[in-house]
């Protein structure tokens, strides 16, 4: 009885026996084949053997037993339960013990359909997630429905005014939108088979988008670019390490929008990029050089800013594969950058601090010169033991000033 429940119960968790209900296939009448003992196993253990089918043969449950005559030449002839067949899809939900979610999901698809007929197909492929999230699911459809239908809406997500929806719903369910988006069959679902991933690397967005060079920072800005709305502007911070240089007054660490930053034209020769705040705060001061505050995966800050074409920029991050992945984007960018303090020696003489990449990396970078692909190999291979990093905040000061030159 415990194998033909699981086997109920694995049709269940496949979304299979939900398809079935909500788009009939004339698999029912199902047949549900069970692993009876063998000949041999009627022999080694006829005990057993005839307690699993006594327990079944007496079971009272929503299926017939077919039977087949098993161990003639060996042990003598026994009538084994061979399958258990399901009259109807319903009996087979039932005998799983999921009646009730199966209502719940009729009635969910039913009214998802009734919003737009289109949806019926994404129950059908998500039977299972359409449970899951009940209600949210139809308030995600009718998001859907909106944005077919104001393709270029030009405000905040925060300001759409629709019941429910709030800029965390959005956040929450921008995959399922983007599938129901698909289900409608609009020219802009490619959201339902983009990852979500906070580091994936940037993708340049398209010239004149609402979101300027910020779309392929985080899955929220794609989402938004994507749909037509707006978007908070990306911020580029940065120091000027040059005490002669006056920027704004007295001020010295400054924020700007990434258009801004691009537009700046500063007396520098050199530029720092670090992903560490502290470092990026511990900088001493150099003549005509600038440090920027980093910011991971997605370089579109800096990919505007002309003007880093004719600076030395100098690249300072975690001594780990995702570091090394990151200086290969920025060097899609501006392919002159040059990497600091990320070398073996730097990295051998902090052993002592150590620490492990959860997630390495394992993309195949083409813009890192010979000896840095040598390192990202290296640590990609467990080459100095498992999943190895050094994060630059963990580098002694004084090594650092010594390569930086401070």
């Amino acid at each position: 009885m415990a194998d033909l429940r699981a086997l109920s119960l694995k049709a269940w968790g496949s979304g299979a026996l939900l398809r079935e209900l909500l788009e009939p296939t004339g698999l029912y009448p199902r047949r549900r084949p069970l692993k009876r003992p063998t000949a041999a196993g009627l022999l080694s253990d006829y005990a057993a053997a005839r307690t699993w089918a006594a327990e079944l043969l007496a079971a009272v449950g929503p299926f017939s037993l077919e039977t087949a005559e098993v161990g003639s030449r060996t042990i003598g002839a026994n009538q084994l339960p061979t399958a258990a067949v399901f009259a109807t899809v319903n009996d087979n939900i039932g005998f799983a013990g999921k009646a009730k979610e199966a209502a719940r999901f009729v009635g969910l698809a039913g009214v998802l359909s009734a919003l737009d007929p289109a949806f019926r197909a994404w129950a059908l492929r998500r039977p299972l997630q359409l449970l899951e999230l009940d209600a949210d699911a139809l308030t995600a459809a009718r998001v859907a429905l909106w944005l077919r239908d104001n393709s270029q809406p030009g405000v905040y997500v925060r300001q759409l005014s629709l019941p429910g929806v709030h800029t965390k719903f959005i956040e929450n369910h921008r995959k399922v939108i983007g599938e129901l988006l698909e289900a409608l069959g609009t020219d802009r679902a490619g959201a339902a088979a983009e990852p979500d991933a906070e580091d994936m690397p940037a993708v340049p967005a398209e010239p004149g988008s609402l979101l300027g060079q910020t779309a392929a920072r985080t899955p929220a800005a794609r989402f938004a670019a994507r749909h037509g709305f707006l978007h908070p502007p990306e911020l580029v911070r940065f120091r000027m390490l040059d005490p002669d240089v006056q920027l704004l007054g007295e001020a010295r660490d400054i924020t700007v929008t990434a258009g801004a930053f691009g537009t700046l034209r500063l007396p520098v020769k050199t530029v720092i990029v670090t992903e560490n705040l502290v470092n990026f705060l511990a900088l001493p001061e150099r003549p005509e050089t600038l440090a920027i505050y980093g910011g991971g995966y997605g370089f579109s800050s800096l990919r505007d800013a002309g003007w880093l074409r004719d600076c030395e920029v100098l690249y300072w991050g975690d001594l780990d594969t995702h570091g090394f992945r990151i200086l290969d984007e920025l060097r899609a960018v501006h392919p002159h950058v040059v990497s600091v303090l990320m070398d073996e020696a730097t990295l051998l003489a902090h052993r002592d601090v150590w620490g492990t990449e959860p997630s390495p990396s394992k993309a195949s970078l083409m813009r890192l010169t010979a000896e840095e692909f040598a390192l990202y190999e290296a640590l990609g291979t467990d080459a100095y033991g498992p999943s190895v990093r050094l994060e630059q905040e963990l580098i002694r000061w004084v090594w650092a000033q010594e390569r930086l030159g401070g």
